[in-house]
């Protein structure tokens, strides 16, 4: 995959993937059977016994299930943010909370690799989170691909990292988990993993941090060759306290609902802790991950996630909200906050931040209707009645409603919302959403009709080349270059074009695309707004496809067609 400032091989090539599922199944069951070595036999338990994880402080493991200091179950439902690449963006944990997460796994860095967060940025980083009301996994992101990638750090690295952070961290046991380093091993003798994770969690124990551990898994954090699978009894016991959670990333390896199902229910029945630290949905040219499948039997056994990533990709296919804009989410943002099993569906505040008081599950009521202020030939200002809740309204989504479907456009914390990057002379059908700070969701208000005016700067004066970059079942990945043959600049622009065998577009950087049954409108994003007079500008898309993929006949830049070379 594409993950924010790195190269890190989030797949593997596609020679590799025959036979996954065979590896991960050839390992040892017995290597994961709770009669082997429990941290509190069920004996003990029964007995009324309380488990080494019971006893501490804040957030702990109590028979394989990752607890609040109060006893309640902690179930993430949240993203992944780069701060150690962005530490400008730090709205983020705001906008993420807002949208109904509970936690946030933040991207640091230990020096080795890139500039060191220090005990200062760290600190403001937790007062952030509890500020927004998450739990926060703190990860070290310089051990990504050891073994594999030479400008890689070691886990012995980050846990001196860790604990020079001892005096930061005391305390916020409640409220931190400690990732010790990003997928540690890459693929090269991935068995290697296994004594570097033991000694790190010993070195943190022995220095005196308290706080649940997370360890992440081998091969790029896949564990396709079920290392971290076959040996997860064994580092589980290495940690005196017992209170330590693995984490597996699910990419394109796990493609299949079984080979999904099949890897999360061995830690379940092992009653070895377990969360999706990372996942994707977006596919690529190695497969297309099973997002459905994870998310479903994530909310079946009560398992975190943490979804890769809230923005700042190289390559933004994984990009959930667009240029840090919460009021862009990509398509894959949407199915990670709005869709099924998604985070405004099942996202549970921790009780830390309600003193233990019931959880809201009370919705708001549906805002008025929302009327036209303002019209122009891109944009359209919103405005409308507000919502009420039994707590508070903390935002509003509002969306494109069409063909059964909708999705969000634009949010604000008041009762208007300006959607930008429209098309002239388009008539659209727009509604709202309210939301709480628990995440629960309004239902849809009534919906308007607002038709865009024309205008725009006159196309015709183009050519559009198109081209698929890569294809494989079920899915392609495209390019579009958009010169201006003209002499003066062309902007704001929008490109329109009509697929005819049912391809849909699931993402798409360089701009924003919205679609209606074949045809799409694409709105350009900040750095291609305009194009200047001989030059061009390059969107690329991933998209869903049949057994057909032909190429869109004709191309018009602000309503005027262009030549396709």
């Amino acid at each position: 995959m594409r993950p924010a400032r790195r190269d890190t091989p989030r797949t593997l090539p596609a020679r590799l993937l025959t036979g996954l599922a065979a590896l991960i199944g050839l390992v040892v069951v017995g290597a994961l059977c709770p009669g082997a070595a429990l941290a509190q036999s069920p004996a003990a338990r029964s007995a009324g016994v309380p488990s080494a994880g019971a006893q501490a402080a804040g957030l702990h493991i109590g028979d394989g299930r990752l607890l609040e200091g109060n006893g309640n179950d902690f179930v993430m439902r949240g993203v992944n943010h780069a701060h150690t690449w962005y530490p400008g963006e730090t709205q983020s944990l705001a906008d993420v909370k807002a949208l109904g997460a509970n936690s946030v796994r933040v991207v640091l860095s230990d020096g080795h690799r890139w500039s060191e967060n220090g005990p200062a940025d760290v600190a403001a980083v937790i007062e952030q989170c509890k500020a927004n009301r998450l739990i926060c996994v703190l990860e070290v992101h310089d051990t990504t691909g050891y073994a594999e990638d030479a400008a890689a750090g070691t886990l012995d690295h980050a846990a001196d990292y860790w604990i020079g952070l001892k005096d930061v961290l005391a305390g916020q046991e409640d409220y931190v988990i400690v990732n010790i380093g990003n997928e540690p091993w890459g693929n090269t003798d991935p068995a290697g993993w296994t004594e570097p994770t033991v000694a790190a969690v010993k070195k943190l124990r022995a220095a005196g941090l308290q706080h649940t551990i997370m360890v992440d898994a081998p091969n790029w954090g896949q564990d396709w060759q079920g290392v971290m699978r076959a040996n997860a009894r064994s580092v589980y016991d290495a940690d005196p306290t017992g209170n330590l959670i693995f984490s597996i990333h699910m990419y394109s390896v796990f493609d299949t609902a079984q080979e999904i199902t099949d890897y999360l229910n061995a830690f379940v029945d092992a009653e070895l802790p377990i969360l999706i630290g990372e996942f994707g949905g977006p596919a690529d040219q190695y497969g297309d991950p099973d997002e459905d499948t994870m998310m479903a039997t994530a909310e079946q056994l009560r398992l975190g996630y943490l979804a890769w990533s809230w923005s700042g990709n190289t390559d933004p296919v994984l990009d959930l909200a667009l240029d840090f804009d919460p009021s862009r989410l990509s398509g894959w943002g949407e199915r990670i906050f709005h869709g099924v099993n998604g985070i405004a569906q099942t996202s549970e505040e921790a009780t830390v931040y309600g003193d233990g008081a019931p959880d809201d599950t009370e919705a708001p009521t549906a805002p008025g209707a929302p009327s036209a202020t303002a019209v122009t030939d891109t944009s359209v200002t919103l405005g409308w009645a507000a919502a009420t809740d039994d707590t508070a309204v903390s935002g509003y989504d509002v969306v494109l409603v069409g063909d059964g479907t909708s999705s969000t456009v634009a949010s604000s914390t008041t009762t208007t919302a300006t959607v930008t990057g429209l098309t002239a002379a388009t008539t659209y059908t727009f509604a709202v959403h309210a939301r709480d700070a628990a995440g629960n969701r309004s239902a849809r208000s009534a919906t308007v009709e607002v038709t865009t005016d024309g205008g725009g700067t006159p196309g015709g004066a183009c050519s559009v080349g198109y081209r698929v970059v890569g294809e494989w079942p079920g899915g392609f990945q495209g390019e579009i270059a958009v010169r201006n043959t003209g002499s003066a600049a062309i902007g704001p622009w929008t490109l329109a074009f009509a697929f005819a065998d049912g391809q849909t577009v699931t993402n798409m950087w360089g701009g924003t695309a919205t679609q209606d049954a074949g045809a799409v409108n694409v709105a350009p994003a900040s750095y291609t707004a305009t194009i200047p007079a001989g030059g061009t500008v390059t969107l690329g898309f991933t998209a869903r496809k049949g057994d057909t993929n032909t190429a869109p006949a004709a191309f018009r830049l602000n309503g005027a067609a262009c030549a396709t070379p």
